[in-house]
């Protein structure tokens, strides 16, 4: 028979194990890009021209266009950078994207408005299933598992491109 402390500590342990499942390691051929077409709803992380992986995918809570301001709900369209990683995201985990960049930032500005930032590729956060499949605030927005393995693959750095 067990006693309390050695239970105790069985069921510590067991816990620790589990707060380490979100990251993941990757050690397959590296993501040299990231492409994201809008109206299929799809992402590819691509080695060369192969695609590694396919995810489908939802987006800001007004799809269809390229992102003009802070606030529009869409997601920007373009070519841009995966410039920094987010281990605490209130969305499980998530990958940044460099928007806005100069000619974002000049076409807000025309409109007398600000470009807005922080858009995510992100997960769910289990609290947005059911959401729908474009419920965002500009950001792609995969599965909590599927984003697990998307953050093991894609590096800082990594270009994505974001068609319409």
């Amino acid at each position: 028979m067990i006693n309390r402390r050695t239970f105790v500590a069985t069921g510590a342990l067991a816990a620790l194990a589990g707060c380490g499942g979100k990251f993941r390691t990757y050690d397959g051929p590296e993501v040299t890009r990231v492409i994201v077409f809008k109206a299929e709803r799809k992402m590819h992380l691509m080695h060369g021209n192969k695609a590694l992986k396919t995810y489908k995918i939802g987006l800001g809570g007004n799809p269809v266009g390229d992102k003009k301001y802070e606030g529009d709900q869409r997601t920007p369209e373009g070519a841009y950078l995966i410039d920094r990683r987010n281990p605490n995201s209130s969305y499980h985990l998530s990958l940044g994207i460099s928007y806005p960049n100069q000619e974002d930032v000049e076409e807000a500005a025309a409109l007398g408005k600000k470009p807005g930032g922080d858009i995510f590729i992100h997960g769910r956060a289990r609290k947005n299933k059911g959401r729908g499949k474009d419920w965002t605030a500009g950001c792609i927005a995969v599965k909590d598992s599927e984003m697990e393995e998307v953050y093991s693959m894609v590096r800082v750095g990594t270009p994505i491109f974001i068609y319409p």
